[in-house]
């Protein structure tokens, strides 16, 4: 099993920045990518940026390339998103998550994913 610990959330106001940490602990040598999702009031669960794990590839939703940085530490077996150019419409809880299977195909799809975080509220103010 793994334990996903999301922490970094909070209110900001728009144009501001926040940094989002999930960190890993259990069999986190079973996982090959690590992402975020968000989850606003009546909305869906929404893929937000994913990054592998062991190489180099991530991959971003279309609203927030540019504005957000996803990286990680594997010493410390924690993830980061760096949130910049913060807007209203990010405003959701962000949920950190985890894939076992090798395969970088499908990577925005929640389903793909085995672990989940309890997630982090992020409220941007305009």
């Amino acid at each position: 099993q793994v334990q996903l610990v999301e922490s970094g959330g909070g209110l900001v106001q728009a144009g501001g920045s926040l940094r989002l940490s999930c960190a890993a602990s259990g069999r986190t040598l079973s996982l090959y990518a690590r992402g975020w999702f968000r989850q606003a009031p009546g909305k869906e669960r929404e893929f937000v940026a994913a990054i592998h794990w062991r190489g180099a590839s991530t991959n971003y939703a279309d609203s927030v390339k540019g504005r957000f940085t996803i990286s990680r530490d594997n010493a410390k077996n924690t993830v980061y998103l760096q949130m910049n150019s913060l807007k209203p419409d990010d405003t959701a809880v962000y949920y950190c998550a985890a894939v076992k299977s090798a395969s970088w195909s499908n990577i925005q799809l929640a389903s793909k994913y085995d672990y989940w975080g309890q997630g982090t509220q992020v409220t941007v103010s305009s």
